[in-house]
């Protein structure tokens, strides 16, 4: 458990970076947002120029940012998710000292910065919305990219999972279904809301054993009239629904880098807002190191689980960048049987279904580094013997080199050395060096 530290609002948070860029002068949401994301993507950049409110992007940039917030390394971060989604703490329900001091009833969406962030989008984004809700006791929270195509809201990308099922029962009765969407929430709840897990579990009680490690307390939470819960600290909340009716969603950009399909998606309406006074308007680049993060790191503790439940001599897992933080995953173990590394390949895709490839090597390979990975390959790999094909396998319906109902080949490199071979021909000579800049 953490040392107990009070919640850390995000304007106080961000005038504490040491990496923090403010844009002042105008700039347009329509693709200047994301010019400027891109050409800096490791500073967090504040925009005070936007129209309406300020805009901030690349807020958690990578790894570091988020385990430097939690006080743990960053291959301590999936153990951390790990012990959060196996002993989940119920939020404290709070009624006093909420944050929010403003509120629209009739709120109007259109007057917010909200960009547009590659050319073929089919409009202007928010992608940053958590949106969590309640259906006959059962609660979820988990994200979906939000098209303000209209001062009230749009359709939003609602995909197959618990969400998408608690919609579709409420239609089944003739009823929307109420929704709050929260914008700027810690990122307790950013990575709670990111994790796959069993219908019956509250992502929020994940969140709020995430701050519970961190804080020393439990996460504090508010019901709104219509039930649903909401972390006490955030930014932005939006109340509303999503309705009956359905339109058009996309093209988007994704995490891949190229554009999603469209499809017919439900519509969702904005009733009333609550802020804080001067909110910040948080949004992910699609496509960046922060979407990667927030989409690929709750995969992780899933795929360690898995693997350590085959293999106890997990040492660390890791979904690579290169792959978007999706489809490649490296893992790290201390091998006892010749046959580990292939049981770890297999136990990595059941931990993770979107997964294509996964690189298994030995504990003396840092799988944090690209280039020891790659080493570790081009070293103690043969494919006639370590290479492991899964034809014909339920892949990713990102990965457009997938058929159209996302069957794809997995494959796997067992890179590790067998049990019986000598050591000393494979080992790296570990002389100090000190590195001089060029």
């Amino acid at each position: 458990m953490g040392k107990e530290v009070a919640p850390i609002p995000l304007k106080e948070y961000l005038t504490s970076l040491p990496r923090l860029k403010v844009v002042k002068e105008p700039v347009n949401p329509k693709l200047e947002v994301t010019a400027a994301l891109l050409s800096d993507p490791y500073h967090t950049i504040w925009f005070q120029g936007t129209p309406g409110h300020s805009l901030v992007g690349n807020l958690w940039p990578n790894r570091k940012s988020i385990a430097e917030y939690f006080g743990v390394t960053e291959r301590e971060l999936p153990d951390m998710l790990l012990k959060a989604l196996e002993h989940p703490t119920p939020p404290k329900l709070v009624k006093d000292k909420i944050t929010w001091s403003a509120k629209e009833e009739a709120p109007d969406l259109s007057k917010w910065p909200v960009p547009q962030f590659y050319p073929k989008d089919a409009g202007n984004y928010l992608t940053a919305t958590v949106f969590s809700s309640v259906w006959k006791g059962k609660r979820n929270l988990s994200y979906h990219r939000f098209w303000v195509k209209g001062p009230t809201g749009g359709p939003a990308r609602i995909v197959p999972r618990h969400l998408d099922r608690m919609f579709r029962e409420a239609r089944k009765e003739g009823k929307e279904l109420p929704v709050a969407i929260i914008i700027g929430a810690p990122p307790e709840v950013l990575l709670a809301a990111a994790c796959s897990i069993d219908y019956t579990t509250d992502e929020m009680d994940v969140a709020s054993a995430l701050h519970q490690h961190r804080t020393g307390k439990p996460l504090r939470a508010v019901e709104l009239e219509n039930g649903i819960h909401v972390p006490a600290e955030a930014e932005i909340v939006m109340e509303g629904a999503i309705t009956i009716k359905d339109e058009r969603e996309g093209p988007f950009l994704d995490i891949l880098g190229v554009y999603d399909a469209e499809r017919v998606q439900p519509v969702v309406r904005v009733d009333k807002v609550h802020t804080v006074e001067d909110p910040v308007l948080y949004n992910i680049l699609p496509g960046s190191e922060e979407h990667f993060l927030f989409m690929g790191l709750p995969k992780e503790p899933f795929i360690m689980h898995s693997v350590r439940s085959v293999v106890p001599g997990v040492r660390a897992v890791r979904l690579t960048e290169g792959s978007c933080g999706w489809l490649n995953c490296a893992v790290s173990i201390q091998k006892r049987r010749d046959g580990d590394g292939r049981n770890a390949i297999m136990a990595a895709f059941s931990g993770h279904a979107s997964l294509k490839h996964v690189t298994v090597v030995d504990s003396d390979v840092d799988i944090f580094n690209d280039r020891e990975i790659e080493w570790a390959v081009a070293t103690r790999f043969q494919a006639d013997k370590g290479l492991v094909l899964i034809p014909g396998a339920t892949g990713s319906s990102l990965d457009p080199s997938a058929t159209k109902d996302g069957i794809t080949t997995k494959w796997g490199i067992d890179a590790t050395l067998p049990i019986d071979a000598p050591r000393e021909p494979f080992l790296r000579e570990t002389f100090p060096r000190e590195r001089r800049e060029p």
